[in-house]
């Protein structure tokens, strides 16, 4: 089989095998969140402004947490994600939290099969990308589902953290994208001791590959901000140096770990 090609298929199987054990996970909380606690960061959250009435479509969405979160801001949400069993869970959110939020289960560079419609925002988050071949594709599909000067909010972990192993102790993959990464993990992000283990398939982009992408299907940078720390306790190595901020150890603030970017789709586009 050439895991390249076949990559889709490999990435929902190990979605598919994760997405119970995250919604267990105190990483997601999803008690606290079924009782109203947002699972929205500051920095998309300042991005995103008010959202009152507004449609927004969020790509990539995993079990819905921050769909539903967005709904609950005001916007009319639709959240998007190929893995069946991350959005049958999300959908079932929904209900439970009489979400004004909606699911498609598809692969992103296919989802002009299954809707139709344009949206005041785009949004995705958070290690996203790292799972698309082609960024030409996804811009494409970021810029078609735009309004008119609509706008994309894009946060994402910096690609400079992709270089490193998983320790942070050596340089071990290239910055820019040199094809298909073929490894296997035990555990997740969200549970690092859980009884689990899966093959995927990812990719590493730089910062001038994804703008280059937006940019080429007519979306104009409006901000791009780089940070030193993470939202989430998602790597080996990290402290908390303050509430909901995470550096690598031994690193400090010596690396940026997040970037985000908002995007405005030209009225000519």
């Amino acid at each position: 089989m050439d895991k390249e090609k076949n990559y889709i298929e490999i990435n929902r199987q190990s979605w598919n095998s994760k997405t119970d054990t995250h919604l267990k996970s105190a990483f997601y909380d999803l008690d606290n969140f079924v009782k109203g606690k947002s699972s929205l960061n500051t920095i998309e959250l300042d991005l995103l402004g008010d959202l009152k009435g507004k449609t927004i479509l969020h790509l990539q969405c995993h079990f819905g947490q921050d769909t539903i979160s967005l709904s609950r801001l005001g916007a009319e949400a639709t959240g998007v994600d190929f893995s069946d069993k991350a959005i049958d869970s999300a959908k079932e959110l929904a209900i439970n939290t009489h979400a004004a939020a909606s699911f498609i289960c598809c692969d992103i560079y296919d989802l002009p099969k299954y809707l139709n419609k344009q949206f005041d925002f785009v949004f995705t988050s958070y290690g996203t990308i790292g799972w698309l071949p082609d960024l030409d594709k996804w811009a494409k599909i970021v810029s078609k589902f735009l309004k008119p000067t609509g706008q994309f909010i894009f946060v994402e972990f910096h690609p400079v953290v992709w270089m490193f192993d998983d320790n942070f102790k050596k340089i071990k993959y290239r910055y820019f994208n040199s094809g298909a990464i073929v490894e296997s993990e035990s555990g997740t992000y969200a549970d690092k001791s859980a009884d689990i283990t899966q093959e995927y398939v990812m990719w590493n982009h730089s910062l001038s590959e994804v703008m280059r992408s937006l940019i080429k299907n007519g979306l104009e940078i409006k901000a791009f901000i780089e940070y030193d720390y993470s939202p989430y306790d998602c790597f080996k190595e990290t402290i908390e140096f303050a509430p909901k901020k995470y550096r690598i150890k031994h690193l400090k603030n010596k690396i940026p770990m997040v970037y985000s970017i908002k995007a405005e789709k030209k009225s000519n586009s």
